[in-house]
């Protein structure tokens, strides 16, 4: 009964789709229509492996006491579970959002509230994120768990002040780029069997996605469902790689990707779901506070010292995308990136 709804709402939603659209060319149309039946189907995926893996999807908490995490966003959703959790686990965490002042209000409402701490990061901006890792090590020069949580999810054509496509540059560029500016306290911070983490906060919508090599900003033609696919494939991507060289280079420091789960956010205000089938997602979708269970699994779980680039999804191995897996695709992805963000490839995280 459920799968029936579930397909009535997408066949419902690509025929609006096509009448709100009419007026665009045929093969533009094709082309949003292809990628919103298939986020679609991505997203009725991701609730089947919700429901199927829900035994699944649990995580104790250790005493983490002394440690230091740093998570971008945090002020709602997910991410405000993820800190409650990491808080709860006795660590300091630190916060980069662009309104360090909303933090006062939430330490009020955690355990160990007095250990959290927020500093001013704007991920549209390459400066703002440089500011924000040269202030985070002024005060934590050693670093444990890296969580790159801060998101966003469609929208309009945009480019940042550095020429980036906003969902690439939010979703993937700015977490890369700081990636690379906190490694050397996330070295630091790590040991051997006690590995420091850097956590990927992705979506199961990365299935549909492609990286565009020879359009990666969307400048020839922009759909926002095949602008976030890529984002979020490219975060997937990144940490596999990233990893990789990581534990070429004998690092104690390993790097995830999560799917945290279709989860009732404020990332689907605007969208068809929430306008119209608000029920479905109070129904269906998890609570912020189950989807942040994958992401501290991720955090924490000693046995993950093992599996660095894995993939999770529930708390176990997620199904990712072919593409994902090319390490062609993923050398040229990192390459792109660091061209990007204007770094040297052979100086990825260091000091």
């Amino acid at each position: 009964m459920s799968l029936a709804i579930i397909s009535a709402v997408v066949i419902t939603s690509g025929l609006v789709y096509w009448y709100m659209n009419r007026h665009k060319p045929i093969k533009h149309i094709m082309w949003e229509l292809r990628y919103t039946i298939d986020m679609q189907g991505a997203g009725v995926g991701g609730l089947i492996d919700d429901w199927v893996n829900i035994t699944r999807n649990k995580v104790v908490l250790p005493d983490a006491n002394r440690k230091i995490a740093v998570i971008t966003g945090g002020a709602r959703g997910i991410g405000t579970e993820v800190i409650r959790g990491l808080l709860k686990a006795n660590m300091t965490v630190v916060m980069g959002i662009r309104r360090p002042e909303a933090a006062k209000k939430l330490a009020t409402q955690f355990e160990n509230g007095e250990n959290l701490h927020a500093l001013q990061l704007d991920l549209l901006s390459l400066k703002s994120v440089k500011d924000f890792a040269q202030n985070v090590m002024k005060k934590f020069p050693e670093i444990h768990i890296l969580v790159n949580n801060a998101g966003i999810m469609f929208g309009d054509y945009k480019l940042t002040e550095d020429g980036i496509e906003t969902q690439l540059a939010v979703n993937h560029l700015g977490h890369f780029y700081l990636t690379h500016l906190l490694l050397p306290a996330l070295k630091r911070g790590g040991a051997v069997g006690e590995c420091s983490r850097i956590v990927n906060v992705t979506s199961c919508a990365h299935y549909i996605g492609k990286i565009f090599f020879d359009d990666i900003n969307s400048k020839e033609y922009y759909d926002t469902s095949a602008a976030y696919a890529q984002s979020k494939l490219a975060q997937l991507m990144s940490a596999r790689y990233v990893n990789k060289l990581l534990e070429e280079s004998e690092n104690n420091v390993r790097s995830y990707s999560v799917h945290p789960g279709i989860v009732d956010t404020d990332l689907f205000n605007g969208t068809l779901f929430r306008r119209v089938f608000p029920w479905v997602m109070r129904l269906f979708f998890k609570t912020p506070e189950k989807g942040a269970i994958s992401i501290l699994y991720a955090c924490f779980d000693k046995e993950l010292d093992k599996k660095g680039g894995l993939y999770i999804s529930n708390c176990v191995e997620g199904i990712s995308c072919k593409f994902s897996k090319n390490l062609d695709h993923q050398k040229r992805l990192f390459e792109m990136s660091c061209e990007l963000v204007k770094i040297d490839k052979n100086n990825f995280g260091s000091a």
